[in-house]
């Protein structure tokens, strides 16, 4: 067995195509499917099979996967013995939109000069995607905004809890319940899976309204500017419109009842061995959150 012949598994896993894992590993298709097919005959089984025709690990493939991320995670460290204090190499983060444009700024710029010879590549997708992510081995961390979470083959950092609130532009309704008498408006809102847009569709059902229209926008920032011109309320994080409620281009709308809590989580993938990248990122993560605590106490 081969170490090249686990780094081809695991890169199919995590992309979902040989094809995908032939482009990311610069091996031709005939190369990896080579590879798959001489760990197969080892195993004494298969490790993929086509389901709807989409890719999916057997049985055996599933029991393979943990050994083999152990086995390469334990091959990453003894490559980096010499340099196992450097931080270098590729740090890959997700993170939802909101925490990206209010809170990861100074995080990341901060990491950059100090860590000048980490590549770190970011993406934005909701909570969900993210964990999915992160599972599968695509990004290294993933951030979230979601409810209480108790995630196995995770290391688990709550960062604590995010108001979350009800917007309307300066000019608008007080109180929510002023929306509620009228149908117009639009509830101004992000993409399906958004956790605090399942939390608000959720207090719509427990209090019976059912006579708004949703808008769904590509960014927080649209739907910010959708609301100040007056076409309907959104819910966001206070994080993400602060400013905006501070120079009185947004009001906070009251309503009734209290919406259900949401939290700010960090995740990161057990492994015997973790990057001195990871470590270092998840490290001004945490320092960002206690100075945050501290200026609010």
């Amino acid at each position: 067995m081969e170490i090249r012949h686990l780094i081809t598994f695991q890169a199919i896993v995590e992309i979902g195509s040989y094809t995908g894992a032939a482009s990311k590993l610069g091996y031709t298709q005939s190369t990896i499917t080579s590879h798959i097919q001489a760990l197969e005959e080892e195993i004494g089984g298969a490790l993929f099979t086509y389901i709807k025709r989409k890719l999916q690990l057997t049985h055996l493939g599933r029991e393979l996967l943990p050994l083999a991320e152990d086995l390469l995670s334990t091959h990453d460290q003894i490559k980096n013995m010499q340099s196992a204090y450097q931080v270098k190499g590729v740090l890959r983060v997700a993170a939802p939109e909101s925490l990206t444009i209010s809170r990861l700024g100074p995080i990341i710029r901060e990491y950059s000069l100090k860590y000048p010879h980490v590549k770190l590549i970011l993406t934005n997708g909701t909570c969900g995607q993210n964990q999915i992510d992160l599972l599968s081995g695509r990004v290294d961390v993933a951030l979230m905004v979601f409810p209480q979470l108790n995630v196995e083959k995770c290391i688990h950092y709550a960062l604590g809890e995010e108001k979350i609130v009800l917007v309307s532009n300066h000019d608008g309704p007080d109180h929510f319940d002023e929306y509620k008498d009228n149908s117009k408006p639009f509830f101004i809102t992000n993409e399906e899976g958004c956790s605090y847009r399942v939390m608000f569709e959720q207090y719509l059902l427990k209090h019976n309204i059912h006579n708004f229209q949703s808008m769904e926008l590509w960014s927080i920032e649209a739907i910010k500017q959708t609301v100040m011109s007056g076409l309907g309320f959104a819910v966001l994080p206070y994080m993400t419109v602060k400013e905006e409620i501070d120079n009185g281009k947004l009001k906070v709308v009251r309503h009734a009842g209290k919406f259900d809590p949401i939290y700010s989580h960090m995740l990161i993938k057990k492994k015997k061995w973790l990057s001195p990248a990871v470590e270092a990122f998840a490290e001004l993560v945490l320092d960002s959150v206690n100075e945050s605590n501290k200026d609010a106490s």
